[in-house]
Order: C-alpha cells, then structure tokens, then sequence
C-alpha cells in the first residue's frame, strides 16, 4: 500500500513540473549609482589591490629619458616639435617590423593632432608621460595606397590646416592653402604608385573623418601599440630634442 502510494505521489509531482511554465525575463531596471567620495572604501579591497597598485605606480614613475625642452602640441601652426617627434618615432620602431614581414618599407607616417592629448614636460620623462600623451590604446596599421589616394590625404591636411603630425612626406602649401608642393621621401608623388603609410587603426577606421584610406590595396595591422613604440624609442635613446621644421608649411609672398 505504501509503495502504491508513493509512486502515485511520484508520478503526480512530476506531471505537475511539467506544467510549469519556465521562466522568462520580463523587465530590466536600472539606475545611476554615482562614485563620489561618500563612498567607503572597501578595506579588504584596497589591502588586496595595494601590491598590484605600488607596482604599476613604480613602473609609471621611472625614468625613460630626458627632454631637452618642453614641448606641446599648440607651438606650430601646421607642424609641431611634439607632433613630429611623435610620427617619426611611429616611423623609426615600426618600419623594421613592418619590413621583417613583408620585404617593404614604410613610405610616410600620419597621425592626427587631436590624438596628441599632453604635453612633455622638460628634463625627466616618466612612462607616465607617455600614457598622459597617449591614453588611447591605439595601434599602428600600414595602409597601401595609390598615388591619386596620397593627393586625397594631402587635399584633406590643406584644407584641415592643422598641425596633423606627418613624417617623410614634405608639403607646403600656398598663402590660400592649395597644396604648393608634396614630396614622399625626395620625390614627386606618382599616381599609379602603391606607397605604404604608417597611422593609427583609429584613422584608419574614418577617425577624424580620414576617409582616404579606403579603398585601398591592403592593410597590415602591426599589433603594435602608438604609446608602446613612444616607451620603446625613449628607453633606447636617452634624450630628445625635436624641433618645429619645414616638412608642413604655408609659403606666404
């Protein structure tokens, strides 16, 4: 009798788990919970993260060079001692990379001038000067271009008339901003020519309206970090002194 009943009871219990109606997510809420300082710190959180923190904050705070002066991105008006340093650096630490993978080599670097978000300061240049300069996590693609493609990028900085950082290309404008002359490494630019540009994967993507780069005849992405290359170039040279030079100018008669 008892096992009778018992596989009854059995029996019901799992017709009746059939019959329920699975769950479902019917309403999402949420609010603002705002971070200020009326906030307690978590004691157990801050003593775990503490070694983490005193480790990066060592890392951030040592010595990779030297500044002979201070440099920011409001000394020129169409190029900058800042933003120069910045592309042929981008130029110096990415071309052996990008020739040890394909046999080529860069032809021009171009950066933008609202990614340059610092200063660098005179005397000692901490790493953390360059995430100061350089937040983004952008990386350094090479984009291959033709000719009539450069013309279109050299149309955009006349018309921009900003000190947008370039290296190996050579341009001068008019006392109208018409592009005057433009040279890639000591040449005249050919049109038919494939030429290999350094930038950021965020130019590349239309940052800045960069719509140049597309189409193209292909991309390379490096894998590498803008700040990475800026570390790994002021740790192998000690000091720097970049100057404001004729690379991007406007002739006035």
């Amino acid at each position: 009798m008892r096992f009778t009943y018992f596989v009854f009871l059995l029996n019901f219990l799992i017709i009746v788990s059939c019959k329920e109606e699975p769950y479902r997510l019917t309403k999402i809420k949420g609010s603002l919970i705002k971070i200020t300082d009326s906030i307690n710190p978590n004691s157990e959180v801050e003593l775990f993260i503490e070694p983490y923190k005193n480790h990066i904050e060592k890392d951030l705070d040592s010595t990779i060079a030297y500044a002979m002066n201070f440099y920011s991105k409001s000394d020129g008006k169409l190029n900058t001692a800042i933003g120069n340093f910045m592309a042929d650096v981008v130029y110096e630490q990415a071309n052996p990379i990008f020739n040890n993978r394909t046999g080529k080599d860069i032809d021009m670097v171009l950066l933008n001038h609202g990614g340059i978000r610092s200063t660098i300061p005179k005397g000692n240049i901490k790493i953390r000067n360059m995430f100061e300069l350089m937040p983004f996590e952008n990386k350094i693609v090479v984009v291959a271009l033709k000719g009539k493609q450069i013309d279109s990028m050299i149309n955009y900085l006349s018309q921009a008339k900003r000190a947008h950082p370039i290296s190996k290309l050579k341009l001068s404008l008019d006392q109208d901003f018409n592009p005057f002359t433009a040279m890639l490494n000591g040449e005249t630019i050919r049109s038919n020519k494939t030429y290999y540009v350094a930038t950021s994967d965020y130019l590349y993507n239309n940052g800045d309206n960069m719509k140049f780069f597309r189409p193209n005849d292909g991309l390379y992405n490096l894998n590498y970090k803008i700040r990475n290359a800026l570390i790994d170039y002021l740790k192998k040279v000690d000091t720097i002194n970049p100057v404001i030079d004729d690379r991007f100018v406007q002739i006035k008669n």
